[in-house]
């Protein structure tokens, strides 16, 4: 019997995403219920939870990020800009990716570095070239996803840029 050599590289390239949301989020617990739009970055691997160690692996080597469990499927997550920044982007431009995972992981790099740059700082007062360059991102990005979705509030991205 083989043993299969345990590789994030691999695991990403077949499981993972590296995911650019631009978000709605509503605050129902304060007068009035204000809502707020945001970008938000996170690398995502999912397996079967019969696999939960493999994910628990990944925390233990990459000293970030969360596992949660759904259903039949074990979900690690890393969603802290400065994990992102500090952890995820350096550990895949040394390990690099292939194929349409690393064109994804290029362009989503390139997203968390204008996140990060813009971090702690309101939506209206960001640059209006770094929110287009987003929404261009977000749309290119998508021709390398195995599954795309389509982008909920993508409109309202560009309809914020233009007022900006």
């Amino acid at each position: 019997m083989v043993k299969e050599i345990f590789s994030i590289v691999n695991i990403t390239n077949q499981d993972g995403c590296f995911d650019l949301q631009f978000r709605k989020d509503t605050r129902h617990e304060r007068t009035n219920s204000p809502t707020y739009y945001r970008w938000k970055a996170q690398f995502v691997i999912t397996t079967s939870v019969v696999n939960k160690n493999v994910a628990e692996k990944i925390v233990k080597e990459l000293k970030c990020g969360a596992i949660s469990i759904s259903k039949d499927q074990a979900r690690f997550s890393v969603q802290k800009i400065d994990d992102i920044v500090g952890v995820v982007i350096p550990y895949f431009r040394k390990n690099a990716l292939a194929g349409n995972k690393k064109q994804d992981f290029s362009l989503w790099s390139k997203a968390v570095e204008i996140i990060y740059q813009n971090k702690g700082k309101q939506l209206a007062s960001w640059k209006k070239s770094d929110l287009l360059a987003l929404v261009e991102i977000q749309k290119t990005g998508a021709k390398y996803k195995t599954r795309a979705r389509e982008p909920k509030w993508l409109e309202m991205a560009q309809t914020l840029a233009k007022t900006i």
